[in-house]
This record gives C-alpha cells, sequence and structure tokens, in this order.
C-alpha cells in the first residue's frame, strides 16, 4: 500500500527519534574526536536532527504530492536517494553556507566534514531500517499506509 502522508510523518518522527538519536549520540558525546572546543556545542548534532525532522515533515507534504503524479503511486528506492541529497544540500546551506537555521554556534566554527558524517550516517541508518526492520516489527505498518499508531 502507498504510505499515506499521516503515514510519512509517524514513520519519519518514529525513525528520527530513534534510530535518528541513537546514531546521534556518538557525536554528542564526542566518542568520534574532540572536534569542539566547547562542550555546549555538541549539541549542534541534535539541532540538525530536529532540522531534519522539522523540514523532513515540509518536504513530505511535497513528495507525497509527487507520489501521486507517478503511474503506481510508488515512491521507489532511487527517489528515496534523492531526496536524501536534497534535504542534505537544504540543511547545508542552512547552516553552514548561508546561516538561516540558528545553530549554537557560529556557522563558521561548524565542520563541513562532521556535518556530512553525522547527516550521511543517520540517513542510511534511517534508510535501511525503513526498508527492512520496520517491515519486521511492525508487519502491519506497510498495510496501514505507513502508520504506525
Amino acid at each position: 500500500m502507498t504510505p499515506t502522508l499521516f503515514g510519512r510523518w509517524q514513520t519519519r518522527l518514529l525513525l528520527l527519534a530513534t534510530v535518528g538519536v541513537l546514531i546521534t549520540l556518538p557525536f554528542f558525546f564526542q566518542i568520534i574526536g574532540p572536534q569542539f572546543n566547547r562542550p555546549e556545542q555538541a549539541y549542534i548534532y541534535f539541532w540538525i536532527l530536529g532540522y531534519v525532522a522539522f523540514f523532513g515533515l515540509i518536504w513530505d507534504v511535497i513528495y507525497h504530492k509527487i507520489q501521486g503524479f507517478r503511474w503506481d503511486s510508488d515512491w521507489p528506492g532511487a527517489l528515496q536517494l534523492i531526496a536524501g541529497i536534497w534535504e542534505f544540500v537544504f540543511v547545508v546551506c542552512g547552516t553552514k553556507i548561508f546561516g538561516f537555521l540558528p545553530i549554537p554556534l557560529p556557522k563558521e566554527e561548524l565542520p563541513p566534514e562532521w556535518l556530512s558524517i553525522h547527516y550521511w550516517s543517520v540517513w542510511i541508518a534511517v534508510y535501511i531500517v525503513s526498508q527492512s526492520i520496520m517491515r519486521i516489527i511492525f508487519i502491519r505498518w506497510r498495510f496501514k499506509g505507513g502508520q504506525w499508531l
């Protein structure tokens, strides 16, 4: 069954609140390396995760409309990849290049390589879980239009 808009929202928020937070925790605790001088700057990754969640809800409205134009109303994995790239470009432009998304440190101090590593780690983990584990744990998830509540 094609996911409903409400199902897309529920799935996105569930996966970012679970898998996204689990992937973000090592960045928060700086297990990967001491890339920041001040501890409060470690919260930047949760800000990024929040922006991905917030803007993802808006993008889902657009994705849902586009999906309706497809003959089978399906959203294949290749289009999900393009959507992930587009969302990444938006987050990078918003935080690092233009700075129109507020973050707890100056945009010049945000390391672009760590921003990329964090975003793609979260995105790939969420993608894998949505394509595999979600279908195992929530057996009826597909048949309810992606809704799990």
